[in-house]
């Protein structure tokens, strides 16, 4: 079951792509997090996702809020697809155990392998302040993330 808004977002350590290991609150301890969950890196629907928060970034920074990637993907291959997409914000790997924190927020497709596109806007005090989950193969759409960041 997916984590709902006003539940305390799961605590996690991972690998971001540089090999660091960081927890969400090294995090939460500086700005409120879109923690943002998808299948994997240098797929279609991901790739235009994550260029579009990319390129939307300064939306995000106003509004004090760090974007974090997360997929099951290796960190060797999130550190290939940031520096491939120019992608300045950390890029998290739920790859050991495997899909451990997407499980944990309740966005794994077991039958697949793999993460929902789903993202938790977590405010400062640890609280899910709002969500967005698609189905398997439809985009976020780039409207929900300004509903969410105004929900802040």
């Amino acid at each position: 079951m997916t984590i709902s808004v006003g539940d305390i977002a799961p605590a996690f350590s991972l690998k971001n792509q540089f090999g660091e290991t960081v927890t969400l609150s090294d995090y939460l301890d500086k700005s409120a997090v879109a923690l943002v969950f998808f299948p994997l890196a240098f797929s279609g629907i991901c790739t235009g996702e994550l260029c579009e928060l990319r390129d939307n970034i300064t939306a995000f920074i106003e509004d004090d809020v760090q974007v974090i990637g997360i997929s099951v993907d290796s960190h060797f291959a999130q550190r290939a697809f940031a520096e491939h997409e120019g992608y300045e914000f950390p890029m998290l790997a739920d790859f050991w155990p495997h899909g451990e924190v997407a499980r944990a927020y309740g966005v794994f497709l077991e039958e697949a392998g793999i993460a929902n596109r789903a993202t938790f806007l977590i405010g400062k005090d640890g609280r899910v302040a709002s969500t967005i989950v698609t189905e398997p193969g439809v985009a976020r759409d780039l409207s929900a993330y300004r509903d969410a960041l105004a929900s802040l």
